[in-house]
Order: C-alpha cells, then structure tokens, then sequence
C-alpha cells in the first residue's frame, strides 16, 4: 500500500483598510506560516482566504459581502477551502456575517487574531462554523509570529485601542481602550528589526502620541523617539498618527532633536471650523492645530505635513467648510486625505439632524481637492534642484517599467520616481538624486544616480525566491503595503 503525504495547504490574507489591519495581516499570515500553511501563488484559490476586514467606511459591509458571494462557487467545488473573517466589521457583526453567509467557516474579532489557526482547525474537525468574538484583548499582538511584508521597512505598533469618542468614529468600540506596551519591549522588537537589516521602523498607534497613558508617563512617547535614535543601524523612524490634542512641545522637540527621525508628519484635521470640531467630540480647535503646525515648522522649516480632512460633517454649513478651507491654505500641507462623510451605524453621528445632502457634499469635496492639488503642486515644485536621499521601495511606482525608473521614499516621506543609472540599486538601498521635475503628488529625478547599498538591500536580495506575500484590498480608505508608502490616515483615521 503506497501513502501519499498531503501536500501543505495554501492561505491568502485579504487585508481591508487602515495601517493597523496591515499589521495585523502580517501576524495572520505569521500564524499561519507558523501553523503549517503555505502562501498561495499570486492568481491561485487559496484553501484558506482570510478577510482582515475595516468597519470605518459606509461601504465596507457591501464590500465584504459581495467578495464573500464571489467566493462561494470556488467554496462549493474545493471541499478543503475554507474562509475566515476577521477584524473591525467582524467585531462589529459578529454572529451576522455567518446568518448572512454561511459559507464562512470562521469569524474572530479584533482582540483574538491569535485564535485563528485552531479555530480553522476545530471548524475543519466539526464540520460547522466558528464565531469566537473577545470583548478585550488576550494578549498583545506583537507577541504573535508575524510575517513581514517589506524586508526594509516595518510596522511597531506601540499601542492599540484608543480612549477618544470622536462621534464619527465606531473603532474605540471595536478596538477598546488604548493598551500600551512597555518602552523596553518596543525597543527591542526594533532592534531585532535593525538585526534583521531593517532601516526604517514605523511607530504605529490609534492615537499613537498618547502612549504612555497606561502606565503615567505623559513624555513617554517624545522619550520613545529619542531612544530610538540611540539604536545603531536604524536610519528612519516614522510614526502614525497622531492626535491634536495630545500633541505636546516635547514630541516637536524630540523629532527635531533626533537624528533619524524624519521631519515628517502626519497629524489628522478633520475640520477647519471649531464648531463643528466641537461637535466631532476633537478636544481642540483651529486655533490649537494651526499652533501646532507653527511650532513644528519653526523647529524643522524642511518638514512635511500631511492631513485627513472629513467633508459634509452633520451640520456642516458653507462657513464651517470656508474655515476649512482657511485652515488648509495655512497650513500649506503636502498631501491630504479627503473623505466625504458616510454615516456609520452605532456612532453618534449617524442619528445627528441636518445630514448634508450628497450633492452638496460632492460640490465642496470637489472644491476641497482642487485647492489641496494646487498647494501641493506648488509644494513638490520647491523641491526642484534639490538633492534627495530615496529609499528605494518595492512596488512604488506602476509605471517603472514604461519610463525605465525607479520609486521609493524621500526622508519628508515624498514618493520620487528617478531614473536608473549604470548601478540598479536594490529596495532596501539608498540613492542620492537631484530632482528635475515635480507634479501634485511625486517627483522625477532624472539625472544621475548615486547607489549606496545597504544590510536592507541585502536583506531585500536575501528574500528573493520566497513566496510573495498576499495583496491587500482597499475599502476606499488610504492604506499601506509596507511603510515606506504614501502616509494614509491615521489608523482607521480616528486619530
């Protein structure tokens, strides 16, 4: 009798949404990894599709459900297939998305992402679906085996959870409170990151400045930056995003004052009119972000700043939103995010009086981008003539083989595409360009390159014939293949 040994099963992570499901996604895919899986071939059905869901946009739930219907028929003719659903919508539904799709074999939550390999099992062994929902975390995740997505560039996330009760927001309800972890244990997850050729590290956190606040250290977080510029190897420290209210004069002081932390920063607006940030439940006006924004520039006159900004609030009449526009003019910001409000069931805001018409909301959002276009352009064509250090990125630019470039990242987190000399550099290396063009949201640099290759580089070249990991599927919110990408709102853009 011969014995056929069955071969591993594959997965695919489908990740919807905000850095913080990206993050989640690699420790999904680690667990997995770990559990004995394999990742599919990019085009191949997976035995196991896993939904990293968000719940932010209005949208999302259609989403799901209708890649969830597109799955079935592959369901039906694989017996060993199955699909899982987690994250913010799936802590959000809970038992609803097996009523609705009882296909599904496994739902968890936001507080359990650990579960999911003996969940698949025991739904495999039972024959019947599994709904394990947490109400708080069990430990925290980035204890968990995690696959990385970027060898160069990585998430470490400081914090979950977050304490504010923004009325347009349902992520405190999903994610709980803020959960913060221990400075030394941070820091030696960095430095693990930095041993692995890691050169840029990405502090992520829902409101990722208030860290600290479990433990009674209101500086812990200026603190934080500034060991990090004690870690030799590392070159870049980024962080995302933080909130205005809780934005202090040490933290400006630290980036300023640290060498590898980029003078970059994203930090959420939301609105320009004080009455309506009122109403938004914000903790801070105008007044108090456009301080901000000063302080930051006058200790780091090269920073980049970049927002989200939410048109047709509830109640939002012409004068709140030619406040915002006010604000945005100020604040000469190098990119935002714009959303148009969409009501999210369970947030105060979705039973506010006066919604605003989506035609009205359509006109100002159209306003709103055309203004952000022109002050960006007009940003990106002061960087002309200037010499640039880029992290050359993987999967930056789509139209790199067409124009013969390469992409990656500026240290003001700018996206430049530049053109390749006699020495092609690797992701993960360093190029120093001079740059020759400049539109709304890249720049070009088409003259000479010069190459410094890096332990990332290395590492970058060290992967090459691994599996590639999963794609990620966007819910209409900015998100983040590896850090190096474009800033997107701060995480489920509750910040």
């Amino acid at each position: 009798m011969t014995v056929t040994q069955e071969s591993p099963r594959t997965y695919e992570v489908r990740t919807y949404g905000c850095q913080m499901n990206v993050h989640d996604s690699e420790r999904l895919s680690g667990l997995l990894e770990d559990a004995g899986y394999v990742a599919a071939a990019e085009g191949d059905t997976a035995d196991v599709v896993v939904f990293n869901t968000c719940a932010v946009r209005e949208n999302a739930d259609n989403r799901l459900y209708g890649n969830l219907g597109h799955l079935r028929p592959a369901k039906v003719s694989n017996p060993r297939m199955q699909i899982a659903v987690g994250g913010c919508l799936a802590q959000k539904d809970q038992g609803e998305i097996v009523r609705k799709a009882p296909w599904v074999d496994v739902v968890f939550g936001t507080h359990n992402i650990g579960a999911l390999p003996v969940l698949l099992e025991r739904a495999r062994i039972q024959g019947e679906a599994q709904v394990e929902l947490k109400e708080s975390l069990e430990v925290f995740p980035s204890t968990l085996p995690t696959k990385r997505e970027s060898a160069y560039a990585a998430w470490v996330a400081i914090s979950v959870g977050c304490n504010n009760t923004c009325t347009f927001c349902i992520v405190p309800s999903l994610r709980g409170k803020e959960k913060d972890r221990r400075p030394g244990d941070v820091l030696a997850e960095v430095q693990t990151l930095v041993d692995q050729g890691v050169l840029e590290v990405t502090l992520l956190g829902q409101n990722v400045n208030t860290y600290g606040v479990e433990f009674g250290d209101r500086l812990a977080f200026g603190k934080l930056l500034r060991a990090c510029g004690g870690i030799d190897g590392l070159e870049r420290v980024r962080f995302t995003s933080p909130h205005p209210a809780a934005f202090t004069d040490d933290v400006i002081a630290a980036m300023a004052e640290t060498p590898n932390v980029m003078h970059q920063l994203h930090m959420p607006l939301q609105s320009g009119s004080s009455r309506l940030l009122k109403a938004m439940r914000r903790s801070y006006r105008a007044e108090r972000y456009l301080g901000i924004i000063e302080r930051v520039r006058a200790a780091m006159p090269d920073a980049a700043i970049s927002t989200d900004i939410i048109v047709g609030f509830p109640g939002e009449t012409e004068e709140d939103f030619q406040a915002t526009l006010d604000v945005v003019r100020e604040s000469r910001f190098a990119n935002a995010f714009t959303f148009q409000y969409s009501i999210r069931p369970g947030t105060p805001a979705a039973t506010m009086d006066d919604q605003i018409p989506k035609a009205v909301v359509q006109e100002r959002y159209e306003r709103l981008v055309a203004l952000q276009e022109e002050i960006s352009w007009a940003e990106n064509r002061k960087q002309v003539g200037r010499t640039l250090e880029v992290l050359v990125a993987e999967g930056e630019g789509r139209k790199d083989d067409a124009t013969r470039r390469l992409s990656g990242r500026a240290a003001d987190n700018r996206l430049v595409h530049f053109a390749v000399g006699d020495h092609t550099p690797r992701p993960g290396d360093m190029v120093t360009v001079e740059v020759t063009y400049a539109a709304p949201h890249h720049l070009v640099a088409d003259g000479p390159v010069s190459v410094r290759r890096t332990r990332a580089g290395d590492a970058w070249e060290a992967r090459q014939g691994a599996p590639a990991p999963a794609k990620s599927v966007s819910l209409g919110m900015p998100t983040i293949g590896r850090p190096p990408a474009v800033p997107a709102a701060g995480a489920c853009s509750a910040s």
